[in-house]
């Protein structure tokens, strides 16, 4: 089968190759899978650096969700052959065929393409874990999104729409807003630059966010800091602008809010049970057709090299689905 590998780490993708390799051997309590369809996020590309959290030894095979069709799974699974799934682990998912353990399925929802399934299930963990799960959102909070163009950005300006709320999403590429308004449809798009927060106070009638959902980091966080309403929660979801920021205690204590870290598939692994509870929760909306998730572009695995440059340059407005053996 092909599969793509990081071979070494690189600055410049030229340690990572698609190479022919054996299948992988199914073990007890996995699932063999063939993929149909697999998402690039944005830890896939910090890891082929080195630069992410986690940080597998090369060589390894890169793609961290996908979804397709179960090849072989033990009987006590949950899941027989020709079963739909969507899932993944850290790594592995940019392959024509996966093994993955049980647990880290679960069915396509219905209705759903195999490239709508693979772009749903991190962006969507992490923005359901982020605002209903830890932020409580409720229907008429104001929240603000930064970094509204990527996977997880875009489906966090969805489900917050869903659930009622008031939505400003931001961008750092003034050229995206419309795209970003036109696919999401937040209440006001805004250019993350600057002394945002005028614009911010603006739209809410001075009110500020009660939730601001920042994946960005640096110099957007120091403004959201000063976006946040009383009482409200400032969420660390990352760092694409490659600036781990720092916050002076002083003005979380004088304002009032909670800076809160966002791990979802942490979250889900320490507190399983509400893990299933949250996948659940996406499967109804996604079934329900009341979510819907962004592909920029979908991709046979061949082009790979494409699609992380893409991102790597900040092209994207969604999702890259890779489709291999396409």
């Amino acid at each position: 089968m092909q599969a793509l590998r990081v071979e070494t780490l690189s600055s410049d993708l030229s340690g990572t190759a698609l190479v022919d390799m054996a299948a992988p051997t199914r073990r007890e309590g996995e699932v063999l899978v063939q993929v149909h369809a697999a998402s690039l996020n944005f830890p896939d590309l910090l890891m082929t650096r080195g630069d992410y959290q986690f940080k597998p030894d090369a060589p390894f095979t890169s793609g961290l969700e996908m979804a397709g069709e179960v090849l072989e799974a033990d009987e006590t699974s949950g899941f027989a052959p020709g079963d739909k799934v969507i899932g993944g682990n850290k790594t592995g998912a940019f392959a024509e065929i996966v093994s993955i353990p049980a647990r880290g399925l679960s069915p396509l929802p219905k209705g759903m393409s195999f490239a709508q399934g693979a772009a749903m299930g991190a962006a969507y963990s992490t923005a359901y874990t982020g605002l209903v799960e830890l932020g409580r959102l409720q229907p008429g909070q104001w929240v603000c999104v930064h970094g509204a163009s990527g996977g997880v950005g875009l489906a966090a300006v969805d489900l917050a729409k869903t659930m009622g709320a008031k939505v400003i999403a931001t961008s750092g590429v003034e050229s995206k807003l419309a795209r970003i308004s036109a696919i999401a449809s937040p209440d006001a798009c805004i250019l993350a630059e600057g002394r945002f927060r005028e614009a911010v106070s603006d739209i809410t009638g001075s009110k500020l966010c009660d939730i601001v959902f920042d994946p960005v980091g640096g110099d957007v966080f120091d403004e959201s800091t000063r976006c946040v309403a009383f009482g409200g929660q400032l969420q660390v979801v990352g760092f694409t602008s490659g600036r781990i920021a720092d916050i002076a205690t002083n003005i979380p204590l004088i304002k009032g809010f909670s800076v809160v870290g966002l791990r979802a598939g942490e979250y889900a692994r320490r507190f399983p049970e509400r893990g299933k509870a949250i996948s659940s929760a996406i499967a109804k909306l996604a079934e329900d057709k009341r979510i819907t998730p962004a592909i920029d572009r979908t991709l046979p695995l061949s082009k790979w090299r494409e699609g992380f440059e893409a991102m790597s340059s900040r092209e994207l407005v969604g999702k890259v689905v890779f489709e291999p053996g396409s």
